[in-house]
């Protein structure tokens, strides 16, 4: 019994030895390869916790200088966010907030140069689409108005679309193309949430135009009576 046993065992033991000649090497690297790939992935995730932090830190101090009203001081601090942690959301929040900082103190051409690259270099949509709305609007306001227009062009994200449309309304009615301006005006109200208060703001615009909307007109006469 014993005998067998032991011819059992060495049986094994060969097949395991025939096994590691011809698989040894690969399985060794197969290993390497893994290991290495959680050593990796745990050293990203910690570079990224870092850099967030870093990323962090800058942006309050960015909103220290902001509330002081130190422009100069957040366009230094912006531009070191920027180029240091370009691909972190708080690049693109610190734009915003440095661009209306500059737009407050005079700055328009520093602002739309902030803005301008929230909106091409953000990694997030919804954000990139209001920088390009307060862009346009700067655009607008130094009667830039094919940039403008331009600039709404490229602002596509979802749920933005009654904005838009407001925005280039607001753009077509300072370039005195009023009928334009009125169809901007009612795809944005179309598009608007009917619960939204902002929309009476759109019914006015309208009705500036001519165009008093549908509804409202409805209940303007309605109270007449």
């Amino acid at each position: 019994m014993a005998t067998q046993l032991d011819l059992q065992e060495q049986e094994q033991l060969d097949s395991l030895k025939s096994f590691w000649k011809q698989y040894g090497n690969l399985v060794t690297w197969v290993l390497i390869l893994a290991l290495g790939a959680y050593a990796g992935w745990n050293a990203w995730q910690y570079w990224q916790r870092e850099q967030g932090l870093k990323a962090g830190a800058m942006y309050e101090e960015l909103d220290r200088a902001v509330l002081a009203g130190d422009v100069d001081r957040a366009g230094r601090i912006f531009g070191d966010l920027r180029s240091q942690f370009g691909s972190a959301a708080y690049a693109q929040h610190a734009g915003l907030l440095t661009a209306k900082l500059q737009s407050d103190k005079g700055q328009a051409d520093a602002a739309k140069a902030s803005l301008a690259w929230v909106a091409e270099q953000g990694k997030d949509e919804e954000l990139r689409t209001v920088a390009r709305l307060r862009l346009a609007a700067l655009q607008a306001e130094a009667k830039q108005f094919d940039e403008a227009l331009k600039t709404l062009a490229a602002a596509n994200s979802t749920g933005f679309e009654a904005l838009v449309a407001d925005r280039r309304g607001d753009v077509l009615v300072i370039q005195g193309k009023k009928d334009e301006a009125k169809l901007a005006y009612q795809a944005a109200y179309a598009a608007m949430d009917p619960k939204t208060d902002y929309r009476r703001l759109l019914e006015a615009k309208l009705t500036s135009l001519g165009a008093t909307p549908e509804p409202a007109a409805a209940a303007a006469s309605g109270a007449g009576k």
